[in-house]
């Protein structure tokens, strides 16, 4: 019932809210053409019934005229097909373009991406937006289709069995409604272990990843023993989850195989006698295999697509999944600004902390008490104090990523605000998009940009792309950490912005260049809040406020070096 509860939410969003004109009109005209093919399908039954009639009596005029007939049925069948296989394709597409914008919109709302970091419910959410949209969207329409394909052959492929004999229709049902219920009795099994399958292969996929993204450490650390056996230790589950899956899809085989080979059996059982005894002609006796065929498949879609039912079943499980927790997160969202626990007010320019107490998400433990502090514009502040005192969940707080706690924060707005963390983040793009992330790349002046350059004393990067800023590169690998954190300081200078957050931004540098970003920075007259353990960071700021593990803290005044020499 939750698998099909969740199937409704994501098929009734799409059909509602998706592409309507484009949409609607893929969708007419599969309805039309699943009309057709099963009128289709009935007229090359009855061309085939009176083709075979007239060979078995030798009547060669009736032969030829039949057999043209049937030929005319099949140049209406295949165009029919064909554009059939179109419009589900194309519709299939737009179904996932709909669906991946819209959970891809959801996934960065509000920092979502940030906080299913620690969802115990969903695993590997870029696998279920890349692939688990893909499976569902072309899965979801191949059975819907499926089902009003059947639904058109059994009606009009019931009425051809009952005309032959009412033994037909009442024989299959029966036949029908039990290996349904056996298959789903035998093979239930295989959608929690598909389930599972995406899981294991999305992490086994995540360590090869983590390997490359970590290549330079593990090699530094001589670590390619441990990391093999992570990944073969994740491979192996995969395998034995595999074999599960291989185990039940035997057994399951073994009754379908059974089902499928008996079936043909069946109508001949019940027409056959009649055939013998010289009350139908041998046509019927095809036609009415190829219908009971037909109807057969029409309403044994369970036992002969249990297999893919499993595994569609568990993409459904996988990406409703995703989709609640996301609705999760707005109401937690809402919630969380219904009751205010800290309130942030914006547009001002500088920056105010009011009694603010700052708790761990889970609310478990309060990393700072009652702090109170004031950064006029065009001054500075300095965050030191021992490890886990909470200097880093102060702006996690301070940029919203943290809710916890009581107290209020003023500050400009957060597109107004630029947070370094100590590991730059370099995206996949050339020099210029590196330089002037978030924003995008147009507009941006060559003159500005070499400007920022030269105040983090990184001209040289230029030589390596021999002076071409839209060359595109392997960034973090080229770049050392000291080069990427001067990159991520010179978009300080590129953005403009009224308060510079700067989380040991500086740390992997030599003290002359660090000296350098901070006095070219002192110049702009942008704020700047400064985490650091360095003492000589002091002689770049105004304020010094040390942090303890006890929440508490200190304020102090310092001298600030307005030149400092390099």
């Amino acid at each position: 019932m939750v698998i099909l509860r969740r199937f409704a939410k994501l098929t009734k969003a799409f059909f509602l809210y998706g592409s309507r004109h484009e949409t609607r009109t893929f969708a007419v005209l599969l309805l039309v053409l699943s009309a057709a093919i099963g009128l289709v399908q009935l007229l090359v039954s009855y061309a085939g019934r009176n083709f075979i009639t007239s060979l078995s009596q030798r009547d060669a005029d009736s032969f030829y005229r039949n057999l043209w007939l049937y030929l005319v049925t099949f140049g209406i069948a295949v165009p029919v097909g064909v554009f059939y296989r179109y419009c589900a394709e194309r519709l299939a597409l737009l179904w996932r373009q709909w669906m991946t914008q819209i959970l891809v919109s959801r996934f960065f709302f509000n920092r979502a991406y940030y906080r299913l970091r620690n969802s115990d419910r969903v695993d590997n959410p870029d696998q279920r937006i890349s692939e688990d949209i893909r499976s569902f969207t072309t899965g979801v329409l191949g059975y819907l289709l499926t089902l009003i394909n059947s639904a058109v052959t059994l009606c009009a492929f019931t009425g051809v069995l009952w005309s032959i004999s009412w033994k037909l229709p009442s024989v299959l049902l029966l036949y029908a409604g039990a290996g349904t219920l056996l298959s789903i009795l035998i093979g239930k099994r295989l959608v929690g272990l598909h389930f599972q399958q995406y899981q294991k292969e999305a992490n086994f996929r995540y360590g090869l990843v983590r390997v490359r993204d970590n290549a330079e450490s593990i090699a530094f650390f001589r670590g390619e023993k441990r990391e093999q056996q992570d990944l073969m230790a994740r491979f192996v589950r995969i395998v034995d989850n595999t074999l599960r899956i291989i185990g039940w899809n035997r057994t399951l085989g073994f009754f379908t195989q059974s089902y499928n080979y008996v079936a043909v059996i069946v109508p001949l059982l019940i027409v056959g006698p009649m055939f013998m005894q010289g009350h139908i002609e041998y046509g019927v006796v095809t036609q009415a295999e190829e219908a009971f065929a037909q109807v057969l498949m029409a309403v044994s879609v369970i036992v002969a697509q249990f297999e893919g039912l499993s595994t569609f079943a568990a993409s459904i499980h996988r990406l409703g999944d995703l989709w609640d927790e996301l609705d999760e997160f707005d109401i937690e969202d809402f919630r969380a600004e219904q009751e205010q626990a800290i309130q942030v007010n914006e547009n001002v320019r500088g920056l105010q902390l009011k009694d603010l107490t700052i708790q761990t998400p889970d609310q478990e433990k309060t990393l700072t008490r009652g702090l109170n502090f004031t950064l006029p514009p065009g001054k500075s502040v300095l965050i030191m104090g021992e490890s886990g005192a909470g200097k880093s969940s102060l702006l996690r707080t301070i940029s919203g990523l943290w809710q916890s706690g009581t107290g209020s924060i003023e500050r400009p707005n957060i597109n107004r605000l630029i947070f370094l963390p100590q590991r730059p983040y370099l995206v996949q793009g050339n020099l210029r998009e590196q330089l002037v992330y978030p924003r995008s790349q147009e507009g941006a002046e060559d003159r500005l940009i070499i400007e920022a350059l030269k105040k983090v004393n990184l001209l040289e990067v230029l030589d390596r792309v021999e002076g071409d800023l839209g060359r595109t590169e392997d960034w973090t690998n080229i770049l050392s950490l000291g080069e990427q954190q001067r990159i991520s300081f010179a978009r300080i200078f590129l953005n403009n912005p009224q308060i510079a957050f700067l989380d040991e931004a500086t740390s992997a540098l030599d003290e002359q260049n660090e000296r350098l970003l901070y006095r070219n920075l002192m110049g702009t007259g942008i704020s700047f809040f400064s985490i650091g353990h360095r003492s000589t960071l002091k002689e770049f700021h105004d304020s010094l406020i040390v942090l303890s593990r006890d929440g508490g803290f200190k304020i102090s005044t310092l001298e600030k070096k307005r030149t400092p020499e390099l």
